[in-house]
């Protein structure tokens, strides 16, 4: 069967089947009638030919399900244009080489997380001598001064710091994203910044394993870096960031 991408479904034994596998936890009591709210459920959801997998009790009037379906909705994947990153990654030489060139000085790049946060392993990983992959952290970039600030920043504190070492670039780190708290501090740092009058002044990155490029341009930030990034791909786009508006 030719692949249609105008009309893309999940699949699982045949192209276009649908076949699509749920669990989910609903806050009922374990019985025949929790078993029928799933299916209901689950017919909402777009499912036929639904089969209870497993189900079981949590107590407390909780059920866990798994259930198998076939999803009767498509998308089209022909009409889908996300936001991406388009920086030509540059190695820790080329970096150090094309800043000493571009702007004859140092670079200045603040890490921290952000907030309630106390995960700090992302920000450690682009952050940190050590790096991450194979990869040197930022504070081994001779041409650059790196400041990772660690976990629990509050935006109020990043901002004053910002101001104190006339930071380049700030990378935000959001790990903990419960109940979107992550959307807000977001939000709030750009916020602080523009009130500042220093927002535009400074490459404002910000990055985690629910953060997307798309969500950061949203969010006011320049760029958005998921989970399996590296401190050259940081770099390279606070460099192309920073020549681009040395250019307006």
């Amino acid at each position: 069967m030719e692949n249609d991408l105008s009309q893309v479904k999940p699949y699982g034994d045949t192209l276009g089947d649908g076949a699509i596998q749920l669990s989910f936890t609903l806050p009922i009591p374990y019985g025949e009638e929790a078993r029928e709210a799933c299916i209901q459920l689950a017919k909402k959801m777009g499912l036929e030919e639904i089969q209870i997998y497993h189900m079981k009790d949590l107590g407390i009037n909780y059920t866990f399900f798994i259930i198998y379906g076939k999803l009767i909705h498509s998308i089209d994947f022909t009409t889908i244009r996300v936001p991406k990153l388009e920086t030509k990654r540059m190695d820790f030489y080329q970096i150090n080489e094309k800043i000493k060139n571009e702007f004859k000085r140092k670079i200045t790049i603040i890490g921290a997380c952000t907030g309630t946060d106390a995960h700090t392993v992302g920000i450690d990983a682009i952050m940190n001598m050590k790096g991450f992959n194979g990869e040197y952290g930022l504070e081994r970039y001779p041409m650059i001064d790196a400041y990772n600030l660690g976990s629990q920043v509050k935006n109020e504190d990043l901002v004053q710091k910002i101001i104190e070492l006339k930071a380049d670039a700030v990378l935000v780190s959001q790990v903990v994203t419960q109940k979107g708290v992550h959307l807000k501090n977001l939000t709030e740092l750009v916020e602080l910044l523009e009130g500042a009058g220093i927002r535009k002044k400074i490459i404002l990155i910000c990055g985690g394993p629910r953060i997307n490029h798309e969500t950061a341009l949203e969010l006011g930030y320049d760029a958005g870096f998921g989970a399996g990034t590296v401190a050259t791909d940081v770099a390279s786009f606070i460099i192309e960031g920073m020549i681009k508006r040395s250019m307006k």
